[in-house]
């Protein structure tokens, strides 16, 4: 019988953390979320699954505004999410009020990343064990620069040109290791978010089990932030 360690703050004698691991473990029976990002803005593209006709899809939200600028892709436990874009939301207003300046998508999810590693501390605020969650950070900075990051369950954060969480993401990733170069369009980024999604997904893939957001860099100001609609989604697919 294998020994399960339910201590969310001890080290094992292996030197390791095993509830950060099962955390991690926990996100591949995710849905699979997909960002590329590219020299005219970032995508986030994301599987909804909806495991009953009577379901209505739209309420289920994996894809979500952080500020005007950042948006953010999840895989895992939602309600764990929940917690940290709360608080990702905070932060970025109140960098806003107190600087007068919109907040860096790496700051953000620097900030994110200090709340997850906060686990077993004895603090009400603080969670008794480490956020079953995934997260892709996506915006463009007010210098212009167009940013994904990538959080795991452990606080880790990194840049990458493209990623994928979630179930099959090995796969996805593989095909993202394949495709993805950094001279490619926003609008071709789109098209390999797709490609990926209908590659991995059980489900054939429609506007209705797929979310789509993307900020595309604008001439004067920094990108802002959208979903996009129903419409817009089914004319991309039409084109794969």
């Amino acid at each position: 019988k294998a020994v399960v360690s339910t201590q969310s703050t001890g080290f094992s004698p292996e030197g390791r953390i095993f509830q950060v691991e099962y955390a991690i473990e926990a996100i591949k029976l995710g849905s699979t979320a997909v960002g590329v990002q590219t020299k005219e803005g970032v995508c986030l593209a994301v599987e909804r699954r909806i495991t009953s006709p009577l379901m209505i899809p739209s309420s289920i939200e994996k894809i979500v505004e952080i500020d005007d600028h950042i948006g953010c892709a999840m895989s895992g436990l939602i309600a764990d999410s929940r917690i940290l874009i709360d608080h990702a939301r905070v932060e970025a207003q109140s960098h806003w009020f107190t600087f007068n300046e919109k907040m860096t998508v790496e700051s953000v999810t620097q900030s994110v990343s200090n709340l997850a590693l906060s686990f077993g501390e004895y603090d009400r605020k603080a969670m008794s064990r480490p956020f079953g969650v995934a997260i892709l950070m996506a915006g463009v900075d007010e210098n212009g620069e167009s940013v994904l990051l990538h959080m795991d369950p452990s606080g880790t954060y990194l840049k990458y040109g493209a990623k994928a969480i979630g179930a099959g993401s090995e796969g996805a990733q593989a095909t993202l290791e394949e495709q993805y170069h950094k001279s490619m369009s926003l609008d071709d980024g789109m098209k390999l978010c797709l490609n990926v999604l209908k590659q991995v997904m059980e489900e054939k893939i429609s506007s209705t089990n797929i979310e789509v957001g993307i900020c595309r860099k604008s001439q004067e100001i920094p990108g802002k932030f959208h979903l996009l609609q129903k419409e817009a989604i089914d004319t991309l697919l039409s084109t794969l």
